[in-house]
């Protein structure tokens, strides 16, 4: 079942049980891109103009420093991403976003969601726990990698995150990780010892 409304409901669910009417809301203005594996959703540059969910398969999120592509975070089926500078402030992004896999995301437009915002306190809820949990995460991924060593991010990956480490390439968890590729082959040469 691929509709509009069973995709809002499952958007939700991340955060608040919505009403009928305010899913229904929520699904009239969702966005539906088909992206064929390496295409980007968003490049350098561009506003983040809305708050994906992936419906099925595996983007990332990366950014280039000295001419390399260091990947920020990765969302796969029934996972919310977001360029949050850039879609709160509507201003040009540094982060790119590119399919991993053939992929199908469904996006909440900015400016349609923040008018329904201010008509639909619901949706303005599920709209203030989804930013919430996106900066939780984003919080829990620089303590990780603050304090914890390359053997223990890799096996919290492995534990939290396994369909990452199954789908895709090791270049872009090494560098999520950051860890050169070579680390992150010892690292995984030891932990099947």
């Amino acid at each position: 079942m691929d509709t509009a409304i069973f995709i809002a409901r499952r958007i939700a669910a991340q955060s608040i049980l919505l009403s009928e009417e305010a899913a229904q809301k929520l699904a009239s203005i969702l966005i539906r891109t088909e992206l064929k594996k390496g295409a980007l959703f968003l490049s350098e540059g561009e506003v983040c103009t809305q708050l994906g969910y992936v419906y099925k398969g595996m983007v990332r999120q990366f950014y280039f420093k000295n001419k390399k592509e260091l990947t920020e975070h990765f969302a796969s089926e029934d996972n919310i991403f977001i360029c949050i500078e850039s879609f709160l402030r509507q201003r040009p992004a540094n982060l790119l976003v590119e399919a991993l896999e053939n992929t199908v995301l469904y996006g909440i437009p900015h400016d349609p969601l923040l008018a329904l915002c201010a008509e639909d306190y619901e949706i303005e809820v599920m709209y203030r726990r989804l930013l919430e949990n996106s900066l939780i995460l984003s919080q829990r991924k620089a303590d990780f990698l603050r304090f914890e060593t390359a053997n223990e991010r890799y096996a919290r990956l492995l534990k939290e995150h396994p369909e990452i480490v199954q789908r895709a390439p090791l270049s872009h968890i090494a560098s999520y990780l950051l860890m050169t590729p070579e680390t992150l082959s010892r690292v995984r040469a030891n932990m099947q010892l």
